[in-house]
């Protein structure tokens, strides 16, 4: 075999080696995931058989469970892990979506450790003795947390656990608040890291009507409400992610949004503004804010209100301040993640609160024009 022949030769098998070594790579590769596929597999299967077997086979205390009207899977699932009744709150609505079950019953439950997931389950659905209900509780749109409480305590005379005091306590709990932190942490993570706030749960508390039975405490409601806000922010967790905002920026525009806005045209328009002016690195100057550092309510503020030492004065501070000042609805939410028309760059607004009518404006001299339109009748909010 002459020199040209050897070369050829050699180069062949320089290939063929090489597609053999390839091939035992990829083969290695794919063994490698394989058996990572495997053991996740298996530690899934392991995780889910074990959440649906009873938390303590020979449990013998009877927890009771009350299920108020109206609740969603998702509510009843935090409520049986709350009260170790169930391991996961999460395999129980992937198990109860999967088996496409929807009929569970209202009441007041007897339940075990011992029972298992499914167990548990086939009793909601059978039903319960109905429980003695407390009252509702209304939250309304723009309610402060000291606002809740009033209304909290009006329950106290059918319910002992439900007092304003008790609420109060609850709303400075910090063990309380970290632990419904790590249940709800697309929520609440951010407001866990603000700085110089009064209340953490302050905003979260969603504007509702509340069922409330006899033998609620502060906790249980407290969590059914945070389970209602956390239900409606599902739908816009990916929004406020993609345009650069936390939950607690979110909610803090939106809480002042609420009061400034009567339509939802106007609550657009504002929230614009609003962004406008952080953009502009100008403080927001929301009457809304100086009475929350006073904690009173006034229709004029005079200039020593505005010049208040506090986080929340935000006609001394730019930005959004600590966090929410008051319970948003879903309305002000959407304003805040949908604005009107940024591109007028209106940076001002002044309201008349008798009228409702709302006037904007990108300059100074122009806002004063509008505050003048105003100032016959003495009833305009200036921004």
């Amino acid at each position: 075999m002459d020199r040209r022949s050897r070369h050829v030769e050699n180069k062949r098998r320089l290939r063929a080696d090489e597609k053999k070594a390839s091939h035992k790579i990829v083969a290695w590769v794919l063994g490698i995931l394989f058996a990572v596929l495997v053991i996740v597999g298996l530690m899934g299967y392991r995780y889910v058989h074990s959440a649906l077997q009873p938390v303590n086979p020979n449990g013998q205390t009877s927890v009771n469970v009350t299920v108020p009207a109206g609740s969603s899977t998702k509510q009843i699932a935090a409520k049986l892990e709350a009260k170790h009744v169930i391991k996961s709150a999460m395999v129980f609505n992937y198990y109860v979506k999967f088996h496409n079950i929807a009929d569970f019953q209202a009441g007041s439950y007897q339940l075990t450790q011992r029972d298992s997931m499914n167990q548990v389950i086939q009793k909601l659905r059978a039903g319960g003795t109905a429980a003695t209900a407390a009252g509702q509780l209304l939250v309304k749109e723009g309610a402060t947390i000291e606002q809740i409480a009033t209304s909290v305590n009006k329950l106290g005379k059918s319910n002992r656990n439900l007092t304003s005091k008790k609420f109060m306590a609850l709303m400075k709990n910090q063990t309380f608040f970290t632990k419904m932190a790590k249940k709800y942490p697309q929520l609440l993570s951010s407001a866990a890291s603000a700085q110089g706030v009064r209340y953490r749960l302050e905003g979260y508390l969603f504007p509702a009507t509340y069922s409330v039975s006899a033998g609620e405490t502060v906790e249980d409601l407290v969590e059914a409400m945070l389970a209602k806000t956390d239900s409606v922010m599902q739908s816009y967790y990916k929004s406020i992610k993609k345009q650069g905002y936390t939950v607690q920026e979110v909610m803090t525009l939106a809480s002042l949004v609420e009061r400034e806005g009567v339509t939802q045209e106007d609550r657009r328009t504002i929230a614009g503004v609003f962004l406008n002016r952080i953009d502009a690195d100008m403080p927001l100057q929301s009457d809304i804010s100086v009475m929350y550092a006073l904690n009173t309510h006034k229709t004029h503020l005079t200039n020593k209100d505005t010049s208040v030492d506090s986080p929340y004065n935000l006609y001394v501070h730019t930005g959004y301040g600590p966090g929410p000042f008051d319970s948003p609805s879903e309305q002000s939410i959407t304003a805040v993640l949908s604005p009107n028309d940024r591109s007028k760059h209106y940076l001002y607004f002044v309201a008349n609160l008798k009228t409702g009518e709302v006037l904007y404006a990108t300059t100074r001299e122009q806002h004063d024009e509008n505050t003048a339109k105003f100032a016959s009748d003495n009833s305009s909010v200036n921004k």
